[in-house]
Protein backbone atom coordinates (compact mmCIF):
# COMPACT_ATOMS: atom_id res chain seq x y z
CA UNK A 1 0.00 0.00 0.00
CA UNK A 2 1.60 2.94 -0.90
CA UNK A 3 1.73 6.63 1.06
CA UNK A 4 -1.47 8.00 -0.56
CA UNK A 5 -3.56 4.80 -0.10
CA UNK A 6 -2.71 4.72 3.68
CA UNK A 7 -3.68 8.42 3.99
CA UNK A 8 -6.88 7.76 2.32
CA UNK A 9 -7.26 4.78 4.59
CA UNK A 10 -6.57 6.54 7.55
CA UNK A 11 -9.25 9.33 6.39
CA UNK A 12 -11.87 6.57 5.86
CA UNK A 13 -11.50 4.75 9.12
CA UNK A 14 -12.02 8.27 10.85
CA UNK A 15 -14.90 9.37 8.31
CA UNK A 16 -17.20 10.33 11.55
CA UNK A 17 -14.67 12.62 13.52
CA UNK A 18 -13.13 13.67 10.37
CA UNK A 19 -16.55 15.68 9.11
CA UNK A 20 -17.73 16.38 12.82
CA UNK A 21 -14.47 18.32 13.32
CA UNK A 22 -14.98 19.93 9.70
CA UNK A 23 -18.23 21.08 11.09
CA UNK A 24 -16.43 22.12 13.98
CA UNK A 25 -14.65 24.60 11.96
CA UNK A 26 -17.26 25.99 9.67
CA UNK A 27 -19.14 27.01 13.45
CA UNK A 28 -16.34 28.90 14.28
CA UNK A 29 -16.24 31.00 11.31
CA UNK A 30 -19.36 31.42 11.31
CA UNK A 31 -19.62 32.56 14.66
CA UNK A 32 -16.54 35.13 13.91
CA UNK A 33 -17.85 36.51 10.80
CA UNK A 34 -21.79 37.23 13.05
CA UNK A 35 -20.08 38.93 15.66
CA UNK A 36 -17.68 41.01 13.46
CA UNK A 37 -21.03 41.78 11.39
CA UNK A 38 -22.77 42.99 13.96
CA UNK A 39 -20.42 44.97 15.85
CA UNK A 40 -19.69 46.62 12.55
CA UNK A 41 -23.76 47.20 12.37
CA UNK A 42 -22.97 49.00 16.04
CA UNK A 43 -20.29 51.44 14.83
CA UNK A 44 -22.39 52.09 11.98
CA UNK A 45 -25.39 52.83 13.95
CA UNK A 46 -23.28 55.20 15.85
CA UNK A 47 -21.60 57.12 13.16
CA UNK A 48 -18.58 55.79 12.80
CA UNK A 49 -16.97 54.27 9.57
CA UNK A 50 -16.20 50.81 10.40
CA UNK A 51 -12.58 49.17 8.73
CA UNK A 52 -13.32 46.62 5.84
CA UNK A 53 -13.83 42.99 6.89
CA UNK A 54 -10.33 42.24 4.59
CA UNK A 55 -8.64 45.79 4.69
CA UNK A 56 -4.67 46.07 3.74
CA UNK A 57 -4.16 46.36 7.73
CA UNK A 58 -5.90 43.16 8.55
CA UNK A 59 -4.49 40.86 5.75
CA UNK A 60 -1.11 42.33 6.64
CA UNK A 61 -1.64 40.71 10.19
CA UNK A 62 -3.24 37.97 9.42
CA UNK A 63 0.04 37.42 6.89
CA UNK A 64 2.36 37.73 9.41
CA UNK A 65 0.74 36.49 12.66
CA UNK A 66 0.14 33.48 10.98
CA UNK A 67 3.92 32.90 10.02
CA UNK A 68 5.01 33.26 13.79
CA UNK A 69 2.27 31.38 14.92
CA UNK A 70 3.68 28.40 12.71
CA UNK A 71 7.05 28.84 13.74
CA UNK A 72 5.80 29.28 17.68
CA UNK A 73 3.65 25.48 17.03
CA UNK A 74 6.96 23.83 16.01
CA UNK A 75 8.46 24.55 19.56
CA UNK A 76 6.33 21.71 21.30
CA UNK A 77 6.92 20.38 25.20
CA UNK A 78 5.04 18.09 27.32
CA UNK A 79 3.79 19.32 30.86
CA UNK A 80 4.39 16.69 33.82
CA UNK A 81 0.69 16.12 34.57
CA UNK A 82 -0.34 15.07 30.74
CA UNK A 83 0.74 12.13 28.73
CA UNK A 84 4.07 13.13 26.49
CA UNK A 85 2.16 12.60 23.64
CA UNK A 86 -0.01 15.84 24.66
CA UNK A 87 2.41 19.01 23.31
CA UNK A 88 2.37 22.40 25.03
CA UNK A 89 3.16 25.49 22.52
CA UNK A 90 2.53 29.12 22.01
CA UNK A 91 1.03 29.64 19.03
CA UNK A 92 -2.37 30.83 19.85
CA UNK A 93 -0.45 33.86 21.17
CA UNK A 94 -0.38 35.56 17.82
CA UNK A 95 -3.81 34.91 16.92
CA UNK A 96 -5.06 35.97 20.08
CA UNK A 97 -3.10 39.20 19.87
CA UNK A 98 -4.29 39.48 16.22
CA UNK A 99 -7.82 39.16 16.68
CA UNK A 100 -7.58 41.61 19.54
CA UNK A 101 -5.92 44.14 17.25
CA UNK A 102 -8.23 43.66 13.68
CA UNK A 103 -11.25 41.12 15.12
CA UNK A 104 -12.39 37.49 15.46
CA UNK A 105 -12.37 36.39 12.29
CA UNK A 106 -8.71 37.86 12.22
CA UNK A 107 -7.97 35.73 15.00
CA UNK A 108 -9.79 32.42 13.41
CA UNK A 109 -8.12 33.04 9.94
CA UNK A 110 -4.86 32.94 11.59
CA UNK A 111 -5.35 29.87 13.62
CA UNK A 112 -6.65 28.49 10.29
CA UNK A 113 -3.86 29.42 8.34
CA UNK A 114 -1.23 27.97 11.16
CA UNK A 115 -2.47 24.65 10.53
CA UNK A 116 -2.87 24.88 6.78
CA UNK A 117 0.85 25.74 6.83
CA UNK A 118 1.62 22.77 9.54
CA UNK A 119 0.29 20.16 7.00
CA UNK A 120 1.81 21.47 3.57
CA UNK A 121 5.63 21.37 5.19
CA UNK A 122 5.17 18.88 7.59
CA UNK A 123 2.30 17.00 6.22
CA UNK A 124 0.35 14.90 8.29
CA UNK A 125 0.28 11.53 10.24
CA UNK A 126 -3.61 11.45 11.22
CA UNK A 127 -5.55 12.23 8.34
CA UNK A 128 -6.10 15.68 9.32
CA UNK A 129 -7.75 14.54 12.16
CA UNK A 130 -5.03 15.94 14.48
CA UNK A 131 -4.31 18.96 12.48
CA UNK A 132 -8.40 20.12 12.19
CA UNK A 133 -8.61 19.60 16.11
CA UNK A 134 -5.61 21.36 17.15
CA UNK A 135 -7.21 24.27 14.56
CA UNK A 136 -10.96 23.26 16.92
CA UNK A 137 -8.96 23.79 20.57
CA UNK A 138 -6.96 27.25 19.62
CA UNK A 139 -10.74 28.51 18.25
CA UNK A 140 -12.41 27.39 21.78
CA UNK A 141 -9.99 29.78 23.09
CA UNK A 142 -9.24 32.74 20.89
CA UNK A 143 -13.16 32.92 19.23
CA UNK A 144 -15.17 33.64 23.11
CA UNK A 145 -12.22 36.32 24.09
CA UNK A 146 -12.30 37.92 20.89
CA UNK A 147 -15.76 38.49 20.36
CA UNK A 148 -16.19 39.61 23.57
CA UNK A 149 -13.44 42.14 23.31
CA UNK A 150 -14.82 43.27 20.23
CA UNK A 151 -17.67 44.80 21.40
CA UNK A 152 -15.97 46.48 24.32
CA UNK A 153 -12.36 47.37 24.07
CA UNK A 154 -10.76 48.17 27.74
CA UNK A 155 -8.77 46.22 29.83
CA UNK A 156 -10.63 44.85 32.28
CA UNK A 157 -13.17 43.00 29.03
CA UNK A 158 -9.48 42.04 28.05
CA UNK A 159 -9.08 40.36 31.11
CA UNK A 160 -12.89 38.86 31.60
CA UNK A 161 -12.13 37.89 28.00
CA UNK A 162 -9.68 35.84 28.47
CA UNK A 163 -10.74 34.40 31.55
CA UNK A 164 -13.97 32.96 29.15
CA UNK A 165 -11.33 31.86 26.63
CA UNK A 166 -9.40 29.78 28.56
CA UNK A 167 -12.78 28.08 30.66
CA UNK A 168 -13.92 27.47 27.08
CA UNK A 169 -10.49 25.85 25.80
CA UNK A 170 -10.20 23.67 29.26
CA UNK A 171 -14.62 22.29 28.07
CA UNK A 172 -13.97 22.23 24.27
CA UNK A 173 -10.49 20.69 24.69
CA UNK A 174 -11.76 17.91 27.55
CA UNK A 175 -15.26 17.15 25.79
CA UNK A 176 -13.38 16.85 21.77
CA UNK A 177 -10.95 14.21 23.20
CA UNK A 178 -13.62 12.29 24.83
CA UNK A 179 -15.85 11.82 21.99
CA UNK A 180 -13.64 12.65 18.76
CA UNK A 181 -10.03 12.77 19.42
CA UNK A 182 -9.24 9.55 21.87
CA UNK A 183 -11.95 7.52 19.99
CA UNK A 184 -10.01 8.57 16.70
CA UNK A 185 -6.26 7.26 17.89
CA UNK A 186 -7.68 4.40 19.00
CA UNK A 187 -8.53 3.28 15.34
CA UNK A 188 -5.50 5.51 13.63
CA UNK A 189 -3.27 3.65 15.95
CA UNK A 190 -5.12 0.41 16.64
CA UNK A 191 -4.52 0.27 20.60
CA UNK A 192 -7.58 1.11 22.01
CA UNK A 193 -8.92 4.01 24.54
CA UNK A 194 -7.51 2.33 27.25
CA UNK A 195 -4.01 2.59 26.33
CA UNK A 196 -4.35 6.38 26.51
CA UNK A 197 -6.07 6.22 30.13
CA UNK A 198 -3.38 3.78 30.81
CA UNK A 199 -0.39 6.45 29.88
CA UNK A 200 -2.77 9.10 32.13
CA UNK A 201 -2.60 6.82 34.98
CA UNK A 202 1.12 6.19 35.29
CA UNK A 203 1.23 9.86 35.75
CA UNK A 204 -2.28 10.44 38.20
CA UNK A 205 -3.00 7.28 39.72
CA UNK A 206 -6.89 9.00 40.09
CA UNK A 207 -7.06 8.34 36.34
CA UNK A 208 -9.19 5.42 36.05
CA UNK A 209 -11.41 6.17 32.94
CA UNK A 210 -11.86 8.13 30.15
CA UNK A 211 -13.82 11.18 31.99
CA UNK A 212 -10.94 10.98 34.78
CA UNK A 213 -8.50 11.00 32.00
CA UNK A 214 -10.16 14.32 30.29
CA UNK A 215 -10.30 15.97 33.67
CA UNK A 216 -7.37 15.24 35.30
CA UNK A 217 -5.26 15.24 31.88
CA UNK A 218 -6.55 17.30 29.65
CA UNK A 219 -8.74 19.83 31.27
CA UNK A 220 -5.64 21.26 33.35
CA UNK A 221 -3.79 20.98 30.70
CA UNK A 222 -5.15 23.45 28.45
CA UNK A 223 -6.31 25.50 31.63
CA UNK A 224 -2.49 26.25 32.05
CA UNK A 225 -1.86 26.89 28.03
CA UNK A 226 -4.96 29.26 28.78
CA UNK A 227 -3.44 31.27 31.62
CA UNK A 228 -0.19 31.52 29.90
CA UNK A 229 -1.49 32.50 26.54
CA UNK A 230 -3.34 35.23 28.08
CA UNK A 231 -0.53 36.11 30.68
CA UNK A 232 1.89 36.63 27.76
CA UNK A 233 -0.85 38.49 25.49
CA UNK A 234 -1.68 41.37 28.38
CA UNK A 235 2.59 41.41 28.92
CA UNK A 236 3.05 42.10 24.78
CA UNK A 237 -0.08 43.85 24.05
CA UNK A 238 0.16 47.31 25.04
CA UNK A 239 3.21 47.53 23.01
CA UNK A 240 2.18 46.49 20.16
CA UNK A 241 -1.09 47.61 20.25
CA UNK A 242 -0.30 51.14 18.57
CA UNK A 243 1.72 49.42 15.68
CA UNK A 244 -1.14 47.18 15.11
CA UNK A 245 -4.13 49.65 15.15
CA UNK A 246 -4.83 51.31 11.45
CA UNK A 247 -2.86 54.51 12.44
CA UNK A 248 0.08 52.73 13.07
CA UNK A 249 -0.10 51.38 9.84
CA UNK A 250 -0.75 54.22 8.02
CA UNK A 251 2.48 55.70 10.07
CA UNK A 252 4.28 52.98 8.56
CA UNK A 253 3.40 52.79 4.89
CA UNK A 254 4.09 57.28 5.21
CA UNK A 255 7.55 56.24 6.32
CA UNK A 256 7.99 54.37 4.06
CA UNK A 257 7.11 56.11 0.87
CA UNK A 258 9.11 58.98 2.23
CA UNK A 259 12.10 57.18 2.42
CA UNK A 260 11.51 55.94 -0.93
CA UNK A 261 10.91 59.40 -2.20
CA UNK A 262 14.42 60.55 -0.74
CA UNK A 263 15.83 57.43 -2.10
Amino acid sequence: MNEKQSLIQVISNNAGHFIALVLLIAVAFAITGFAEKKARKREVEAGARPEEVFSIRKISIIGVFSAISFVLMLFEFPLPFAPAFYKFDFSDIPALIGGFAAGPLVGVMIEFIKVLLNIVIQGTTTGFVGEIANFVVGAAFVVPATVIYRFKKTRNTALISCLVGTLCIAFVGATLNAFFLLPAYAVLFGSGVDSFIAAGTAINPAVTNLFTFCALCVAPFNLVKGVADSAITFLVYKQLSPILKADGFRGIRKKAAAQEADA
